[in-house]
């Protein structure tokens, strides 16, 4: 991005946005840039509170720039070659003298070497501004920046090669200052930098990306092992568990890009997206879309999904985890337009995103109701495959009971699983579950341990969502069966056969 940015001024042109709430960072390299560009340039930064003032040096004679239409009047005055740094200038691009002295500013700079950067952590550019501006995101620092923040720290400490590396890539992801926050945390906690304090960096990592709220960091316990059925999808899993390895792009595999989970609720979707983070060793980051959306102020939505993207790239190889994409995304193409297109260019956005994506992020999205995803989604080359997780066969109804079974009692002999697995015909594995969790509810009010008869009889009084909402259930299975892949092994195995 800078040699971007040193291009750009190289090339005179006279207005650039530049995204990133590091402010000291981004001016270090603006700095750079200005003493390096050839031309050499002055670089002034103006803030609200303070005004104009040159660059690493002491405020000199007043004046008064606060405001900023006073301040872009000051640089129309100044003949010299210089950068001129509008730090959060977006609250005052409202107002329609501002856009107008700067439109003025862009035509006086046009063919000279002075340029202004409007420098702001949201985006939100004037339609009057849209042909004259360049946007620009500041990337997060790269390995060899953080390299240098732990290098700091360590104030000439030696720790080996692999423990170094460990602590670098749990700092991916962060800024410049929180990185050398979380550094400092650790070696304070500990009194000194090991290996054993890559877990309290990534503790406090943790902390800091659920601080903006759109993206959540999610730890998981369970195994893949812990989900009954669905064989054929985790056979799927299991064959890429090693595909973001530098052994993978030297036999020459592409980086796998998501997956798409379709099918019934209830039956495991969310299960195993939390359970391939453990299977892969990788960071599982779920992005809340509700939260993506925020109609406070223009375009802070379209920066809230920017900023999660750009998070999930720098800490990459990363699964991106989508619950419920259906709902997410269902009004991103409707005519309606009711939120002034907001819903549009998110879905817009996140396409284009999923497109060009370089990054090794892995896209893990699940949907129950396939008739309220955009088409786009569904074309082929967005995901490396669609699956179609369906109501558990009566085998795989076995094995959910025997898997919650075992979780709450070590002997389970006295219960006829076969018995369960075909009084619950029709049952999800959320429902299985619960069936249990009642039976168990209604032997410990009577003080007495759970049966067979308890589990049958909480069966038969539950009605299953198979039952309840069977048209929609027919028509995702008629749906999936020609155009997504089956989940379960022995579906799969009879498509095949069948073909």
């Amino acid at each position: 991005m800078q040699e971007e940015l040193s291009i750009l001024i190289k090339a005179q042109y006279p207005l650039i946005y530049l995204i990133t709430p590091e402010e000291e960072r981004a001016e270090q390299a603006i700095d750079l840039i200005a003493k390096t560009t050839g031309h050499q340039r002055r670089l002034f930064v103006w803030t609200m509170t303070q005004g104009t003032t040159e660059y690493g040096q002491d405020r000199g004679a007043p004046h008064n720039t606060v405001a900023p239409q006073m301040a872009i009047q000051d640089a129309l005055r100044r003949q010299d070659d210089a950068i001129y740094v509008f730090k959060d200038l977006h609250p005052f691009l409202d107002s329609p003298e501002v856009v107008r002295w700067l439109r003025d500013a862009i035509a006086t700079f046009k063919g000279t070497n002075r340029s202004i950067i409007l420098m702001s952590p949201i985006q939100q550019v004037p339609v009057e501004l849209e042909k004259d501006v360049v946007v620009l995101d500041y990337p997060l620092p790269t390995m060899s920046e953080i390299d240098d923040v732990l290098t700091e720290r360590l104030e000439g400490s030696l720790i080996s090669t692999d423990t170094r590396e460990k602590l670098l890539k749990a700092a991916l992801g962060l800024t410049r200052d929180e990185a050398e926050k979380v550094y400092r945390k650790a070696n304070v906690t500990a009194g000194k930098l090991t290996e054993t304090e890559v877990d309290i960096v990534l503790t406090e990592k943790k902390q800091l990306i659920r601080r903006n709220g759109i993206l959540e960091y999610i730890d998981f316990d369970e195994t893949i092992e812990s989900i009954g059925g669905l064989e054929e999808l985790k056979h799927w899993l299991q064959q890429r568990s090693n595909a973001f390895t530098e052994r993978a792009r030297e036999y020459g595999l592409p980086q796998p890009k998501g997956m798409l989970i379709l099918g019934v609720p209830g039956c495991g979707k969310s299960l195993i997206a939390k359970t391939t983070s453990r299977l892969w060793g990788l960071p599982l980051l779920r992005l809340d879309m509700g939260r993506v959306y925020d109609g406070s102020m223009v375009g802070r939505s379209e920066a809230n999904l920017r900023s999660a993207l750009k998070t999930a790239e720098s800490i990459s190889p990363a699964i991106l985890f989508i619950d419920e994409m259906d709902k997410a995304f269902a009004g991103g193409t409707g005519g309606a337009d009711s939120d002034g297109g907001t819903s549009s260019r998110i879905f817009g956005s996140f396409l284009t995103w999923m497109q060009e994506k370089s990054s090794p992020v892995f896209v893990m999205a699940t949907a129950n109701r396939v008739d309220r995803l955009p088409g786009e989604f569904l074309r082929k080359g967005r995901f490396d495959e669609i699956f179609f997780v369906d109501l558990p066969t009566p085998e795989e109804r076995q094995q959910i009971f025997t898997i919650h079974l075992l979780k709450r009692r070590q002997d389970i002999e006295r219960f006829d699983i076969p018995q369960l697995a075909n009084v619950c015909d029709g049952f999800s594995g959320a429902e299985i579950e619960q069936a249990i969790v009642a039976a168990m509810y209604e032997a410990f009010a009577q003080d007495r341990e759970f049966t067979q008869l308890d589990i049958i009889a909480a069966s038969r009084a539950t009605l299953p969502l198979s039952k309840t909402m069977t048209e929609q259930v027919t028509a995702l299975r008629d749906w999936a069966r020609q155009r997504a892949r089956p989940a379960a092994a022995s579906v799969a195995e009879y498509q095949r056969l069948e073909f």
